[in-house]
């Protein structure tokens, strides 16, 4: 079992997401600015379930792409320079949807910051499931200035 850096309240803290869109529940590793491991633990009563879909839930790909951005933008707000700020999509590149995450799952998600220039960057996104890759792609951060 991994140990937790940030628990939820700790994340709270550097991202203004809050319920029912706060999506990651805690961060294993992080690299200030490079790199960042968080955690989502698949739930059955999960707000999504409810519509998608109720005899089969599964987790809309949109929303994992979410939780690698929320995890993504931790990593970024966490450097002194955008203390309180908001990391907003400025781009989505390179998805793939590869596996079903369903109640129950631990999704595992890590974002390496591959490119920033001041404010605005990419990041190298997968999310998995026990290893194995469930989402691929990148994705692209502005800084709210």
């Amino acid at each position: 079992m991994a140990e937790v850096l940030l628990n939820q309240e700790q994340i709270k803290e550097i991202i203004p997401h809050r319920a029912p869109f706060l999506l990651i529940d805690e961060v294993l590793e992080m690299e200030v600015g490079k790199r960042v491991v968080a955690r989502k633990y698949i739930k059955a009563d999960d707000f999504w379930f409810k519509g998608h879909f109720p005899e089969k839930p599964v987790t809309p790909g949109v929303l994992m792409v979410e939780m690698l951005a929320q995890a993504g933008a931790v990593c970024i707000l966490s450097q002194p320079e955008f203390k309180g700020k908001i990391a907003l999509f400025a781009g989505i590149d390179k998805a793939k949807f590869r596996r079903q995450v369903v109640p129950g799952d631990v999704l595992d998600l890590e974002v390496e910051i591959i490119a920033q220039r001041g404010p605005v960057g990419v990041g190298k996104a997968i999310a998995s499931v026990d290893g194995k890759r469930a989402v691929t792609c990148e994705i692209k951060f502005a800084v709210e200035q």
